[in-house]
Order: structure tokens, then sequence, then C-alpha cells
């Protein structure tokens, strides 16, 4: 069958290559899943980059050991293993193609390859996709919804507490609101009866609106962090998916019990490049009626049950960028990288569609 690889760190245009591989044999608790789509997250390019160079501990010193690339997968289940219970041949599904889905931390990530025409995936880090959804669609949402949904909840967002009591609905603003995790939150915090500003570039903004953001704000008209809201009308959460202000800063956009919740930022080779911001986090969470937070997506089956429900009942349409085939791995590594994509970039074993933007 054919799958990308890369059997060396470095730019992804450089390192990616189209191959013959062998097709995989599911093991007894995995499902083998005909690709019909997957899409593309950022630490597919951190892995082949080999940055931060700690990652390295886990993928390999001075080449990678994990050569596949790609998590998410929406496909058609062709075989399961001697323990699978869950799923049949035949079924729709979309989920998470990973190696090691009951670790934590970084190596929950380890991927099993999904830009390819065959990969195997748990049958616990899989669902059944809703029959109003697309295959690219569904391929579009595991590790960005995820994300999405377990930021919010952290950030104090509860789906099962209705907010009609409230004085007010809680207020919740989303930097980068137009990307792959910031269009998911967007439309989540809505389902939760949250009142939700977006922040994206001027082209995005009527794409915030149309999927139900209250306000979006342009960043290059108005620089949000020089003109903070009143104290009355801060906000109950910062979801931020950039992280290219000041801690000081995001503190005061934020109510006096408010929550900042990070869940991008810049990148860095070495570790201690990442570790900064969330220890000045932690240090000033101790200080401070505010909650300063860092958030790493850990894989659950239940919820992407909630996400599947969320995008059944038509609360939650992942937005999709572009399309690209197969063979057009490293283009779309290569788009994905501008970090301008509206929504996910989505690959497909199959010709690719033209953009969808």
């Amino acid at each position: 069958m054919k799958a990308a690889v890369y059997r060396r760190y470095g730019p992804p245009p450089d390192v990616v290559e189209i191959a013959d591989v062998r097709k995989p044999m599911p093991r007894d608790n995995e499902v083998l899943i005909e690709v019909r789509a997957a899409s593309v997250n950022p630490l597919d390019a951190a892995l082949m980059g080999g940055h931060p160079y700690a990652f390295r501990l886990l993928s390999g010193l001075r080449k990678p050991k994990v050569t596949r690339i790609g998590v998410d997968v929406a496909g058609q289940v062709e075989a399961v293993g001697g323990k699978v219970t869950r799923f049949k041949p035949g079924d729709a599904v979309f989920g998470l193609s990973i190696r090691y889905p009951d670790v934590s931390g970084v190596k929950a990530w380890i991927c099993q390859g999904a830009f390819a025409e065959y990969v195997c995936a748990p049958q616990s880090t899989v669902v059944l996709k809703p029959e109003n959804v697309t295959f690219e669609q569904a391929a579009a949402a595991p590790v960005a919804s995820l994300t999405a949904l377990q930021g919010l909840r952290l950030g104090g967002l509860d789906p099962h507490r209705s907010t009609s009591g409230q004085i007010r609905p809680p207020r919740v603003l989303i930097h980068g609101a137009a990307g792959g995790v910031g269009t998911f939150a967007v439309q989540i915090a809505k389902s939760f009866g949250a009142h939700v500003t977006g922040i994206c570039g001027p082209r995005n903004v009527e794409l915030l609106r149309s999927i139900g953001a209250d306000q979006a704000i342009d960043y290059t008209q108005v620089d949000i962090t020089r003109e903070p809201p009143e104290p009355g009308h801060r906000y109950d959460l910062f979801f931020d998916c950039i992280g290219n202000h000041s801690l000081s800063a995001c503190r005061q956009l934020l109510s006096a019990k408010g929550t900042y919740i990070a869940v991008g930022g810049p990148s860095s080779r070495w570790l201690i490049g990442l570790l900064i911001r969330p220890l000045q986090m932690l240090a000033l969470s101790r200080l401070v009626g505010q909650k300063l937070l860092v958030l790493l997506a850990i894989p659950s089956q239940d919820d992407l049950l909630a996400i599947r429900g969320l995008m059944a009942e038509g609360e939650v349409t992942p937005v999709i960028d572009r399309c690209y085939g197969l063979r057009e791995v490293s283009e779309a590594l290569r788009h994905h990288g501008t970090k301008h994509a509206r929504g996910k970039v989505v690959i497909r074993p199959a010709p690719a569609l033209l953009p969808t933007a």
C-alpha cells in the first residue's frame, strides 16, 4: 500500500516521501481502517522537524524510530482484532490512529500513520461516524475537537449545567478562533451556552460569525490587549490558541476569577523554551485569583462520543480549509505550517478535491 513516511528529521517538504509499505495487521484490540480521509495537526511537522530536541527521547535521537505520519483518521473498518467487540467490518468510523492509547503525556500521541491507504487504530480511540458528516469532516475533528472540548471544560464550561438561570452567560474569548482548534472551540462554547468572542484575521471575520461567534475581532484593526474591556465586561475564560501576548496583557482581559487556558504558542527547539511560559503561569496562579493553565489533550473515547453527538445534532460542523491527495502531503504540511489555514487541512488517499475554503 502507499503511505507517507519520513526517515530523517527536517522540514516536511524535504523529508516526506510516498512509499510502498506493508499493509498493517490489527492487533487484538485494534481495527484496520481503509482510510477515506485524514487531517494535519501541528504535532506532525514538529515531530518531523525533531523539535523540541527533548521529543527525540521518544522519537529517536539521530533519526526517527516512528517513520509514519498522521493521527486523525476517518474511514471504513476492513478487519478487526480478536478482542474487538465494538466494531465490525463495514462500519464507518473516525478517531485517533495512535499506538499507546493508555499512556499519558506526549507519548500518547505517537501515531500509526493515518496518511496512508490503510491504518490501524485501537478500538478505544475510534467511534462511529455520524451519517450527516462526510469522511473529510469527520477526519478533521479528532485532535482539534478534543483539544477544544477538554480546554473549555478545564476553563469551567459545563455542558451539563444550564446557563438559563444565570445573570449572564459565561463570556469566552478565543484567540486564534479561525484555526483548527479555534473553529471547534467557537462552536462547542456556543453549544454550552457561552457568549463567544473570536479574534482572527480580516478574511475570517465572516467565517466566525457564520459558525456562531457573537463577536469577531479583526486583530489587524483592534489590539484587544491595548484596548481591554471595562472591568464589568471582562472575560470569564480566555482560550488562547496563539500565545503571542504577555501573560500580564492576557490577565487584563480576564475577570477577577477568570481562567486563562493556553493550548498553543511559539515553538522552540529547546524544551526550556517551551517551559518558560508554563512556569510563569504556575508562579502567577499562586499569587492571583485568576487561574492560568496549560492544556495537553488526552485521548478519550467518551469525549469523541460527545463530539460525535454534537456533530450529529448539527451543533458543530468541522471547517475545512483545503483537501489534498496522498501524494500532496508535503504541500499540505507546508500550507498548514503557514498558520493561515482556516479550520483544518485534510488529506485524502483518493485524488485531491478542489479547495473548499
